[in-house]
Order: C-alpha cells, then sequence, then structure tokens
C-alpha cells in the first residue's frame, strides 16, 4: 500500500471515530441538560455499551496501524471526562 492510500485510510479511520464519539458526547450532553438520573439501568447500559463498542473500534485502528494509541486514547479520555461532569452535576443537584 502506498503512503498516499495508507494516510487517506488513516484519515478516514480518525474522521469515523471521531463522529463515533461525538455521538457519544451528544448522549452524555443530553442527559446532562435532563439532569436524568445517571444510575438509571437504561441509560448506563447504553452508554457502556457504546463507550465498549468504541474503545474496541480504537483498538482495531490501531492494530491495523490507522491510528496511534495515543490518539485513541485522548478520544476515550475527552468522553470519560465529559462522563465525569455528568456525574458531578447529577450528585451536586
Amino acid at each position: 500500500m502506498d503512503t498516499k492510500s495508507q494516510n487517506s485510510y488513516q484519515e478516514k479511520a480518525l474522521e469515523l471515530l471521531i463522529a463515533d464519539a461525538d455521538k457519544i458526547a451528544k448522549l452524555i450532553r443530553v442527559q446532562m441538560e435532563h439532569l436524568t438520573m445517571p444510575q438509571c439501568p437504561l441509560y448506563e447500559e447504553v452508554l457502556d455499551t457504546q463507550m465498549f463498542g468504541l474503545s474496541r473500534e480504537i483498538d482495531f485502528a490501531v492494530k491495523l496501524g490507522l491510528l496511534e494509541r495515543d490518539k485513541g486514547r485522548e478520544i476515550l479520555d475527552s468522553l470519560e471526562k465529559e462522563l465525569s461532569a455528568l456525574h458531578d452535576a447529577f450528585t451536586e443537584k
């Protein structure tokens, strides 16, 4: 595979992962706006499933050499910070 193709695949992989992360972030923000109880089993199940799926996607992209592990960790860390903010907002309510 030539360098141009590799870069194109890397850019596309990053684009798709960021889009998936944005969907999860939106779910977190909706919960923050409504301050819906984060311990709700349905909410926890959906969020856990989404976060797990994204982490698996990131692992796969890293294994294929399409994403640096640090960049993947950065994507997950940003979501975890938002999730922490949701939890803090709810406990302060």
